[in-house]
């Protein structure tokens, strides 16, 4: 059997969207599945991380990709006066007018790439995972083209994302867009699959032809092979990922300045210029560090070098209680507690309950966050947090390589 997996986000790019696709490049393989990737030369994506590794077992074909390099709006603006300003305003609201978003464009050079891919290799399934939804036109074109069947993959939902802004007439454009692409699936792909059940849900309503399953991002235990945790003098606790749309770090870092702990709140990745003036009013001096955006590698050595682990995920009106991120599952491997500050009754709290892995506060909870907070500090100082052991069973359903089999499973369904 022959798959082809398109995808944006691939090395050399580097980031947590890359995680799921390059695992499933490197998991098909061994369970009897020749894999194709097609994947950007250089996608422009905001990150680069030269030392994630591409599987060796899978084929990799690069289309040149055509579109705006990825930016982070508010702060090129806030870093710009004149007319560079005028210069960068403009390129915004080019990328802004693609609809029904800035990678669509890829399509003019994905999509004959991937026609020839499915004919030269005689491809039995398409397997097209977003974001963004755009890249799902490459699937409905091989699925029209050729005798190949399609798999749409979604990380995020196509429609209720909750870190999509609708209060201004380009967001509703891209909304409507968007609406229009999940119909695109629902109508024509032969099967969709979806990271959480908050995803397949929103997919049901638009009645698709083919089978919805949910099916989640795993653990990478493997991928902490190595990497040990040393207890340290002071309590640390790291965030590991960008902040974008409404996920927030106020509430915590208000928690944390009323505990008065000498606790580090250590955040890895891209951290907002108005957050970081917000967070320097605070008075909170070594107790905060800000680590630029660091390779994967380094990533997960800091999460398995501390004392616990803060997961942030806003309400976003409702449509956070859904969200069950690849951090989830690569915070569980790591093997800290979470301080989980989510949606009490959504996904993510309801995985970190069941698997005893942390404590569960409310985003907008300050007091509940910093009393969560002290607990963690008065186990710290008595005795040491151990490490978070999940039974051997608990440890195969949630691994990677089990959720890959799920796929393949259906896969072979689907091309039967």
């Amino acid at each position: 059997m022959k798959a082809l997996l398109v995808t944006l986000y691939f090395p050399p790019a580097g980031g947590g969207g890359v995680q799921r696709s390059l695992k499933l490049a490197q998991y098909l393989p061994p369970l009897g599945i020749e894999t194709h990737v097609l994947a950007p030369e250089d996608p422009k994506w905001l990150h680069r991380d030269p030392e994630l590794r591409v599987p060796t077992r899978a084929w990799v074909h690069r289309a040149r990709y055509v579109g705006p390099r990825a930016r982070k709006p508010a702060e090129d603006l806030r870093r710009s006066e004149g007319l560079q300003r005028a210069l960068v305003q403009a390129q915004v609201t080019a990328r802004r007018l693609l609809v029904p978003d800035a990678s669509v464009t890829w399509n003019l050079t994905a999509i004959p790439a991937a026609l020839r891919i499915a004919r030269r290799e005689g491809i039995d399934v398409v397997l097209t995972t977003s974001p963004p939804g755009s890249l799902h036109l490459v699937g409905a074109a091989v699925q029209r083209a050729t005798s190949a069947r399609w798999v749409a993959d979604l990380r995020d939902p196509l429609v209720a994302f909750q870190h999509r802004r609708a209060d201004t007439a380009a967001t509703r454009a891209r909304q409507a867009a968007n609406e229009q692409v999940a119909r695109l699936v629902a109508r024509r792909a032969d099967a969709i699959t979806c990271v959480s059940e908050a995803i397949a849900e929103e997919m049901r309503t638009f009645e698709p032809r083919g089978v919805v399953r949910t099916i989640a991002n795993g653990c990478d235990f493997d991928d902490f092979a190595g990497l040990e945790y040393r207890p340290a003098e002071r309590f640390r606790i790291t965030h590991t990922g960008s902040f974008f749309g409404k996920r927030d770090p106020r509430p915590f870092l208000q928690a944390l300045r009323d505990s008065g702990l000498d606790v580090v709140a250590r955040f890895v990745g891209d951290f907002r210029s108005t957050d970081r003036e917000w967070a320097e009013s605070l008075g909170l001096g070594d107790r905060l560090q800000l680590v630029d955006y660091a390779p994967h590698v380094e990533s997960l050595r800091l999460q398995r070098d501390s004392e616990a682990l803060l997961l942030l995920v806003p309400d976003a009106d409702g449509r956070g209680r859904g969200v069950l991120s690849g951090k989830v599952f690569e915070y569980l491997a790591a093997g800290r507690p979470i301080l989980a500050v989510v949606p009490p009754d959504g996904a993510a709290a309801a995985l970190v309950r069941e698997t005893g892995s942390g404590v569960v506060v409310a985003p907008d909870d300050v007091d509940g966050i910093r009393q969560a907070l002290e607990r963690l500090h008065g186990r710290f100082l008595n005795g040491g947090l151990p490490a978070v052991e999940l039974p051997e069973e608990t440890r195969v359903g949630l691994s990677r390589r089990s959720r890959v089999e799920e796929l393949a499973t259906l896969l072979r369904e689907v091309a039967a």
